[in-house]
């Protein structure tokens, strides 16, 4: 291993914030992992540096997850389980499951970062989330160094949330996941945002897992920026989920607000209207802003630091909730 001095940062998280790490190592083992373990007490985790906004220089070493691999660990006629490791990129992982013909994870094509970050945040999209076809995940435990399994069930999936953001936050590594996805009568799922639109326009009745991703990339191009062309980590914001009589009084202020009922008690309300709403749209302020397409992502113009993006996300946080009454949080990490 490589212990390197004063590394930047730009080029491992997609908001381009160029921090810099005092010290900096890729571990491409789990040997590798428990090595560094033993020998630092402080370390920070870097994946694939897409759900972060860097704010500050790490002092402390800066361990970069590189583990690579993926196979099939068990299968059936209608089922298979397939292992990748944790350093493996989320959306060739995608591509290369649609290939095998492994359906349920098509729907989060061209979400960026790695796999073994999936599960910490129980990524989702167009109807789908994580929750759906993670069958287990293998962690190592930083006190101990034992690698332990964890079940889904055992995951605590809430909507962006997870026990490792959670009661187990900070406390293990996440070195592998296993989905169980299809193999066969695949339950496509079509009718959560403009995929079903998307999919008429190309013509497409009867779509395959192919179609479907095909559809969901073409949604999120025409919609999300780069992020290599233009820093971003995806959206910002949670959507929110407020109780009905928050969002009453809001709707009262607002009739034309769109929501989704989660519950008898609950609505989730779309964080990207309520910052359009609120004038936030392709806004720019320096070389921070709000992308021109969807409100929910900021972007790094080119030189903006992780200050100034925090700056911006806590302006639109204060509109939204003197506006609307509601309180929207940040899905990013800040760091």
């Amino acid at each position: 291993m490589n212990i390197i001095q004063n590394q930047s940062l730009k080029n491992y998280n997609t908001f381009g914030i160029d921090t810099n790490a005092q010290q900096f190592v890729s571990v491409n083992s789990i040997s590798e992992l428990k090595d560094i373990l033993s020998n630092n007490k402080e370390i920070f985790i870097l994946g694939g540096g897409s759900n972060m906004l860097l704010t500050q220089d790490i002092s402390t070493l800066v361990v970069h997850i590189n583990l690579k691999g993926r196979e099939i660990v068990e299968e059936n006629d209608d089922f298979a389980i397939i292992k990748a490791q944790a350093g493996e990129n989320w959306h060739e992982f995608v591509l290369w499951c649609i290939d095998q013909n492994f359906g349920g994870i098509e729907n989060l094509s061209l979400i960026p970062g790695n796999v073994g970050t999936t599960p910490i945040q129980n990524i989702g999209a167009y109807g789908v989330e994580i929750k759906d076809t993670m069958f287990s995940c293998e962690a190592l435990n930083k006190k101990t160094l034992a690698i332990e399994t964890f079940t889904n069930a055992q995951c605590k999936f809430e909507y962006r949330e997870s026990v490792f953001k959670n009661e187990l936050k900070d406390q293990y590594i996440i070195t592998s996941v296993n989905f169980k996805l299809s193999k066969r009568n695949h339950n496509v799922s079509t009718t959560y945002g403009a995929i079903e639109t998307e999919l008429l326009h190309q013509n497409i009745k009867n779509p395959s897992l192919k179609d479907v991703s095909n559809a969901v990339i073409a949604i999120r191009q025409s919609k999300l920026p780069d992020p290599k062309e233009l820093g971003n980590s995806g959206s910002f914001f949670k959507n929110p989920i407020v109780s009905n009589e928050i969002y009453e009084k809001a709707k009262a202020l607002h009739p034309e607000m769109p929501h989704y009922v989660v519950s008898e008690t609950h609505v989730k309300v779309p964080a990207g209207w309520l910052i359009e709403q609120a004038g936030f749209k392709g806004k720019r302020f320096g070389d921070a802003g709000v992308h021109k397409n969807q409100a929910l992502v900021l972007v790094n113009y080119g030189t903006a630091t992780g200050a100034e993006i925090v700056a911006l996300s806590q302006n639109i946080q204060q509109t939204i909730l003197e506006q609307f009454g509601i309180a929207i949080e940040a899905e990013v990490n800040i760091i």
